[in-house]
């Protein structure tokens, strides 16, 4: 695929989970987004991004004897939260190149990087107590060998920690909610980032034809998981699943 090319046109939207070739077009749309990632989440969030990873962590039970590794890192945030709560090891992984170099110069000291696929992570089955993922499950190639690699690498008792964008179930919230995501932030952020990739425009149709809460917990328990649970938060519009592995 020619780099100087969208990554996401608008036909490819109509169906951005079905595309054959799309992890190469999420790995192109986040090395191209990577510089201001960060600045247009907390802009296009209201800050909100980093309450929504506090409040996982805290879902996850997370302490300082938890070796955490979390998958599709970005900018590493979600791997700097767990580092914040005491966690005894902390990796992020990424497929995206640049993702990495912005969370290794972030975030210095903090964690450990590893540029990984998360559909073929190169850990050891069974040697990690937390493996996490935020707003990046849904951009996996393959979404069930992504949630069975995560419970692969997890120990007996392990917890898979998701925080992941939902549409609220209100009819006015998800009403209100999908104005801005479809329509308004897309080009606002489109603007402010200069991207060109078509990321902006891919991200929230990925929300939106993407699992619901109840879909999401019957995969994970057929990626091998035996209790899960999902609390909802800001009226909905994101998720927190957390799974264990028995």
């Amino acid at each position: 695929m020619n780099t100087d090319e969208p990554a996401w046109t608008p036909p490819l939207l109509k169906s951005p989970h079905a595309v054959p070739d799309k992890a190469r077009r999420v790995r192109q749309m986040f090395n191209a987004i990577a510089p201001r990632y960060e600045r247009v989440n907390r802009l296009f969030s209201a800050g909100r991004d980093a309450t929504w990873r506090r409040r996982a962590v805290e879902l996850a039970g997370a302490d300082r004897d938890d070796d955490v590794l979390d998958v599709a890192c970005g900018t590493g945030d979600f791997a700097r939260a767990f580092a914040d709560a005491g966690c005894r090891t902390v990796i992020g992984c990424d497929f995206a190149h640049e993702m990495l170099l912005h969370a290794a110069d972030r975030h210095p000291g903090t964690s450990r990087w590893c540029e990984a696929d998360a559909c073929r992570l190169p850990f050891r089955s069974g040697v990690l107590s937390i493996v996490s993922c935020a707003f990046g499950v849904r951009n996996f190639a393959d979404l069930d060998a992504g949630l069975g690699e995560m419970c692969r690498v997890l120990r007996a008792g392990g917890r898979a920690v998701i925080l992941e964008f939902t549409r609220p179930r209100r009819r006015l919230a998800r009403a209100l909610y999908e104005l801005y995501a479809t329509r308004l932030m897309p080009v606002a952020a489109s603007l402010i980032s200069g991207d060109r990739s078509g990321a902006y425009r891919y991200l929230p149709r990925s929300v939106v034809s993407f699992l619901d809460a109840e879909q999401m917990g019957a995969r994970l328990r057929r990626a091998g998981f035996s209790r899960v649970t999902d609390t909802p938060l800001t009226s909905g519009i994101v998720t927190v699943y957390v799974a264990t592995r028995e």
